[in-house]
């Protein structure tokens, strides 16, 4: 009979000193000059020991246990579900500290990837509201919720259904939930309240491992900076009483829900986008206002998450692009036509291209709702629908913008941009890294005279970054 073998020992590293923030909220330490990425709550000046969990030959990955906080980059945590919850990772890293990494963040990948000539940084614009700033949460409903290590090994664990988000890198547990510190009340209100109200009246949660069982699944809140909110309950396995009974709950306990919606999903995953949406009461939309445009937002519609910095955001690419009324402006990866519909007014015809046709209805919907005649919008395939054929049809563009998704812009994309020689790109990104290796390719044609950081997501490491490029003369 064959032994079995034993588990060995985690490697760990005794008090190490934290250095500098690296990527994807991970930080930096050196152990006789091997790089170890180390992750958990931990600040450039902190002290910790490091639980090795991957080593490849030219660096090392890590936990960080132990930890002895003397940063001079921490501040005080609001939230108790901190270092569980993997939401808001920064939480104890001064607004100042993380604006500043950003910004370092942008530059290292512009400088390092890119490798072209770059002018000198604007400042990176940070968010007003570092708290209670997103538009939309969503949460799970779970019967197998996570455990805290107190818990594990004990027989009496109370109640296992959970209401709030998915514990990093396990689909099936969901911490649960209590405040919140991402979206205003009455959101917390909102969430708990269903929570409380279920397990009063005995309706189950979703199984998410067999997926074949459970009435409550997902709940999706909303809002906008016009105090309207939006709720959308996703049933699985739930009985029409059961349906009708946590609607009338949600109807008459809170009455600023202007829309009320729910939605039967026993698919394999949580995405509704093919099913049918049932408004319940109020309207079966939201409007959200930026300065004199109204957008209408669904149930099923994209919206920019920090709508106030997003309208800041749309400014600054107004300003860049700096049109003048004649331009022909084509708008790629458009979404549901925001930034174009922006520039509208102030360009002689906005072209938006994007992927997802139902990003491309509610464009449509919007621009007839502003009363936007000069601006149409195609759904495709970028690089499918970027033709010579349809640059023929619509005209040449004199100015290009694209806010492309974090793998940044297709080769084709590239090479059709170069083809077409825009005299100006305003180019949005959500991941510096993919704009720093296309900022490369239209470096034969281009040059980069605005780089300008902005903060969508405060207590996150993430950061988008606008780069103006000139057509060299």
């Amino acid at each position: 009979m064959s032994k079995k073998k034993e588990k060995k020992a985690p490697v760990v590293l005794e008090q190490i000193a934290i250095l500098d923030f690296a990527a994807e909220a991970k930080c930096i330490a050196k152990v006789n000059d091997e790089v170890i990425f180390v992750q958990g709550a931990v600040a450039p000046g902190d002290i910790a020991d490091l639980r090795i969990l991957k080593s490849k030959k030219s660096f090392k990955q890590a936990q960080a246990i132990n930890i002895q906080p003397l940063s001079k980059h921490r501040t005080d945590v609001a939230c108790s579900h901190f270092g569980i919850c993997g939401g808001c990772k920064w939480q104890h890293v001064s607004y100042e500290a993380q604006t500043a990494f950003k910004a370092q963040q942008v530059k290292d990948n512009l400088t390092r990837i890119a490798k072209v000539k770059l002018p000198e940084f604007q400042p990176i614009l940070g968010s007003e509201e570092t708290y209670y700033y997103r538009n939309k949460l969503e949460f799970t409903f779970s019967c197998a919720r996570w455990l805290t290590e107190d818990e594990i090994g004990k027989e009496d664990l109370g109640s296992m259904n959970a209401l709030g988000f998915h514990v990093p890198g396990r689909f099936d547990k969901i911490l649960p939930v209590n405040h919140c510190y991402l979206q205003p009340d009455p959101s917390n209100a909102i969430r708990n309240g269903v929570r409380d109200f279920a397990d009063a009246n005995d309706i189950s949660y979703y199984e998410l491992k067999n997926q074949q069982e459970g009435a409550l699944r997902n709940l999706i809140i909303r809002n906008t900076v016009t105090n309207e909110w939006m709720v959308t309950v996703q049933f699985a396995y739930a009985t029409e009483e059961e349906i009708q009974k946590v609607m009338e709950y949600l109807k008459s306990t809170f009455p600023m829900i202007t829309s009320l919606n729910y939605v039967v999903n026993q698919k394999g995953n949580d995405t509704f986008h093919d099913l049918e949406v049932v408004c319940y009461h109020g309207k079966p939309f939201m409007v959200e206002t930026m300065e004199d445009l109204k957008f209408q937002i669904g149930p099923k519609s994209f919206f920019q998450t920090n709508a106030k910095q997003a309208l800041k955001l749309y400014q600054l690419v107004r300003e860049y692009a700096d049109l003048q009324g004649n331009e022909n402006v084509y708008d790629l990866y458009t979404g549901t036509g925001t930034i174009g519909l922006f520039l509208a007014k102030h360009a002689s015809k906005v072209v938006g291209l994007e992927y997802v046709e139902m990003a491309v209805e509610d464009a449509r919907i919007n621009a007839e709702l502003n009363g936007i005649k000069n601006a149409t919008f195609f759904a495709g395939d970028m690089k499918k629908v970027l033709t010579e054929e349809f640059i023929a049809i619509h005209g040449a563009p004199d100015v290009i913008i694209t806010d492309p998704p974090r793998a940044g812009m297709d080769l084709d994309v590239v090479n059709q941009i170069l083809a077409v020689k825009p005299k100006k790109i305003v180019y949005v990104s959500c991941n510096p890294a993919t704009q720093a290796r296309d900022l490369a390719l239209l470096d034969v044609a281009y040059e980069v005279d605005v780089v300008h950081p902005v903060d969508m997501f405060p207590q996150t490491h993430h950061v988008e970054n606008i780069v103006r490029l000139k057509l060299r003369a």
